[in-house]
């Protein structure tokens, strides 16, 4: 077990010198958390426009289950994906288990309740203040979600901002459909836990700067994005 400054020492060390292991980890999670992402927003805001509009019977169950489903242990939806993709499941014969398309898989599940409720949210705020624009337009349903995707989509970056955060540093779900297979499935979180259970903690530690910097970085993609569409308002 290395002291704290060693420890630290070794991390930036590695970071600093583009060791080999270390980015091909920090590469596939970014390919993983990114694509479940990227899904994740096609199925959840446009899910999230059409239930911001739509008035039906039992739409209050609908957004209890919406906001219920932003809260989905990891672990238990890892698990359902395994016995989906298990050799004995009903998918087993794709033999996606233990690869980065399973993983993608269960971290899609994770995301896309996370995505749909907060885009609701965001959404129906927006609606109510062109509901009568859209009336007097005689827009469609289609229309009026496009409207509301485009005018809303510097506050909906923010909104897949939280579904990349869920991704990538989520551990649990991961772990158990992708193995942490060296060179195959080990992702940053996953290795972080392994390297730590070592007592390796340099890896560790470099991962989780990595880590960081990478949210850091995207928050302030996306906060400077912000701020010009805001510029761009007043000019």
């Amino acid at each position: 077990m290395q002291n704290i400054a060693e420890a630290f020492s070794l991390a930036f060390a590695l970071v600093l010198s583009g060791d080999a292991d270390l980015f091909e980890i920090v590469a596939l999670s970014l390919q993983v958390s990114l694509t479940a992402t990227l899904l994740s927003c096609l199925i959840g805001l446009p899910l999230g426009a059409l239930v911001a509009i739509a008035r039906f019977p039992g739409r209050g169950a609908v957004l209890v289950v919406m906001n219920a489903l932003m809260g989905l242990p990891p672990v238990v939806v890892g698990l359902l994906v395994y016995l989906h993709l298990s050799r004995s499941g009903p998918l087993g014969f794709l033999g996606l288990l233990y690869t980065p398309t399973a993983m993608i898989i269960a971290q899609t599940i994770l995301i896309a309740p996370i995505v749909a409720a907060l885009s609701r949210q965001v959404l129906e705020d927006l609606h109510g203040e062109y509901a009568e624009q859209f009336r007097s337009f005689c827009l469609t349903r289609r229309q009026i979600v496009r409207a509301l995707l485009w005018d809303g989509r510097y506050s909906l970056l923010t909104v897949g901002l939280a579904g990349f955060g869920r991704a990538v540093a989520e551990v649990g779900a991961v772990m158990i459909v992708g193995g942490n297979i060296d060179h195959l499935t080990r992702v940053m979180t996953t290795a972080i836990a392994l390297e730590t259970s070592r007592g390796e903690l340099a890896l560790a530690l470099a991962l989780g700067i990595v880590l960081l910097v990478i949210a850091l970085g995207v928050n302030a993609g996306v906060q400077a994005l912000r701020m010009s569409a805001v510029r761009q308002a007043y000019v």
